[in-house]
This record gives structure tokens, sequence and C-alpha cells, in this order.
């Protein structure tokens, strides 16, 4: 039998190795260049985010596609957190209420909000660290992947 304490850390160590390409991901090293855990714990994971200048549109702010790409991978690791398997996502949404520029500091919170059959339910919230503005706002659902 597992232990469910162990599991949080996992998730944390696996997000770490694909933001240093340990795990050879390229698009998960470049989108989550030096991101750093706050807090993990099942079920929930908080990081801070300094968004690099590689990831900067023509007008200096931070790339949408590079900002879903980070908020897909936070809630695979907060899904894996609690479940202790990675899953595949099924259904993704993401609302963008500002932008960010180059350099500025987020604050990336996810936390697991429903379970159904093999169906996890995450929500991600992207604030900026100073103020907590909310940046963007993404609720996803991850289905468990039969492996043949």
């Amino acid at each position: 039998m597992e232990d469910k304490s162990s599991v949080p850390q996992r998730s944390v160590k696996w997000l770490e190795d694909l933001s240093k390409g340990t795990i050879s991901h390229d698009l998960e090293l470049i989108t989550l260049d030096n991101i750093r855990t706050i807090e993990a714990r099942q079920g929930y994971i908080r990081c801070n985010f300094i968004v690099p200048i590689h990831l900067a549109d023509k007008d200096g702010n931070w790339q949408v596609g590079a900002m879903a790409t980070l908020v897909d991978t936070m809630g695979a690791a907060t899904v894996y957190s609690f479940g202790g398997r990675i899953k595949a996502t099924a259904d993704f949404n993401i609302s963008f209420y500002s932008t960010a520029k180059i350099q500025e500091e987020v604050e990336i919170e996810a936390k697991v909000v429903g379970e159904r059959g093999n169906l996890t339910s995450v929500q991600i919230e992207v604030r900026r660290r100073d103020n907590g503005e909310v940046i963007a706002f993404g609720k996803q659902w991850m289905a468990q992947v039969s492996m043949l």
C-alpha cells in the first residue's frame, strides 16, 4: 500500500524535473523555466514563477500559449499529487483576465475540486504576486489513462 503523504512530494519532483529538462519534454522545459514550489500537499500545489524573457510576445507580455501550457502542467501535477497517477487532459478551459509582463512574478495555485469515476477536476489560478490580481483562471478535467 502506497504512503499517501509521499505523493505530493513525488508530484513536486515531477514538476521540477520537467522545469529542469530532466524529463525530456522540451515544451515544459521552456515554459516552466525557474518555477518554484512554495507549498504542496495532497490535491494542492502553489508555486511562484518569474516570467522569463523567452516567453514574451511582441508586446513584452507573457505569451498566452505559454501561460496555458503552464496552467495545464500545474493541473496535471496537482492531480498527480491527489491520486498518485498521471492523467490525460479530457477537458480544458482557461479564461484570461489580464496580462503579465516579462520579469513579473506571479503565483500559481492549483487545487483538486472534484472526482467522478476515473475523472478528476482541478482549478488553477494565476495571480500577480505583488497585489493578488487574477491574471488567468483554468478549469480542467483529467482522465485516467489506460496503459496497454
